[in-house]
Order: C-alpha cells, then structure tokens, then sequence
C-alpha cells in the first residue's frame, strides 16, 4: 500500500472540534475506497491542512474527500523516508 500527503486550502478560521469532525468523516468511509488516514495537520495561518494516508491510488484518496465534504486537488504520493 503506497502512503500520501495531501493538501486541503481555505480551513481559515476552522477550531480543533471541526478539524476532528472533518477527519472523523474521512475515517467514517475510508474503508470503502482501502484508505486509511493516519494523521492530520492544520497551518492556520495559511488556512491548509496536510493529511497523511496510506492507500491503492491518490484517486482514492481524492474521491474519500470528495465524499466526505472536503475536497482536494493536490495529493502526493509519499515514496521515500527518513
């Protein structure tokens, strides 16, 4: 299973509580695409939040965002590390 970083814009302004919600609704249906995310970062400066997953494609990922409210347009796939 590759791993992959994934970027969401516009999360100005989001609390704790709704960072947990939006996560939790990903982890609500990842199992039906294979994915599974493992973590979540929010910069709130910048308004962007890093999630990291392991899955079959980065189109599996796209589409278990897309599903649960938040969509993404930049996914990549994690292929080395330290």
């Amino acid at each position: 299973m590759a791993k992959f970083m994934d970027v969401h814009d516009g999360f100005f302004g989001v609390t704790q509580e709704q960072l947990d919600a939006a996560h939790d609704a990903d982890l609500k249906i990842e199992g039906e695409e294979g994915v599974h995310f493992e973590k979540a970062w929010l910069d709130r400066e910048s308004g962007k939040v890093f999630c990291l997953s392991t899955a079959p494609s980065k189109e599996a990922v796209m589409r278990i965002h897309e599903r649960a409210g938040h969509p993404i347009s930049e996914v990549y796939e994690v292929t080395a590390e330290v």
